[in-house]
């Protein structure tokens, strides 16, 4: 079976590096900060003024005030400060952001990056996507590996308003963990159940298999 979104969440959360700083994207990525390994002290940035961002609160401790950039209550971590915007993305856009960890509606080979609309859509404007995808150190992509449709979203060539060029190292969605390549994605962990054959057809770029290709690390 592939992974639900709360087990992409989990795997994502392994990836974080102990003593690292990392952001989470809106959407998905949010459900990393319930997975840290508390045995690795990572410290989890919110582009709206939060630095030390904990896990999201129990029923009935909710505080109002207390939210992400995508509006949900959070908790506060040990030691967490507050800020205004124009510290966060000076943060951001200084390159003090080790990972950020981004929702992604299309990644291409290279690493190029479709995150924030669809032709047609009435948004308010891509947020701190862009600034994140060009201003931390590493960025990791979260989705599944196809959409509502049934297309795929590792394409070869994004079809969406990119959010950056270049930029994703690696994706991990239902199927699977993929790196990015210049010319093609390489698949170097799969889903429970899941055959490198269902990636590929899952896939719309070429695909090739990590010679340490392994299996599901993440327990039901």
């Amino acid at each position: 079976m592939p992974w639900d979104r709360d087990q992409i969440a989990r795997r994502a959360a392994a990836e974080l590096p102990d003593g690292g700083y990392v952001n989470l994207g809106i959407g998905l990525p949010t459900a990393v900060a319930g997975h840290v390994d508390p045995d690795r002290h990572v410290v989890l940035h919110s582009e709206n003024g939060i630095l030390g961002v904990g896990p999201y609160p129990l029923p009935g401790e909710e505080d109002a005030d207390l939210v992400n950039a995508g509006k949900e209550t959070v908790t506060a971590a040990l030691g967490a400060s507050c800020f205004d915007s124009a510290l966060s993305f000076a943060m951001i856009r200084g390159g003090r952001v080790d990972v950020a960890v981004l929702g992604a509606m299309q990644v291409a080979v290279g690493g190029d990056l479709a995150n924030w609309t669809v032709p047609g859509a009435l948004v308010k404007g891509m947020g701190g996507a862009m600034d994140l995808a060009v201003g931390a150190r590493r960025v990791l992509a979260l989705c599944t590996h196809t959409d509502k449709h049934g297309r795929p979203k590792l394409v070869s060539r994004c079809s969406l308003p990119l959010t950056g060029k270049g930029v994703v190292g690696r994706v991990i969605t239902d199927l699977g963990v993929l790196d990015v390549g210049a010319d093609f994605f390489t698949l170097v962990e799969l889903a429970p159940g899941v055959t490198p054959d269902q990636v590929r057809q899952a896939t719309g770029a070429p695909l090739t298999l990590s010679r340490t290709l392994s299996f599901e690390k993440v327990s039901r």
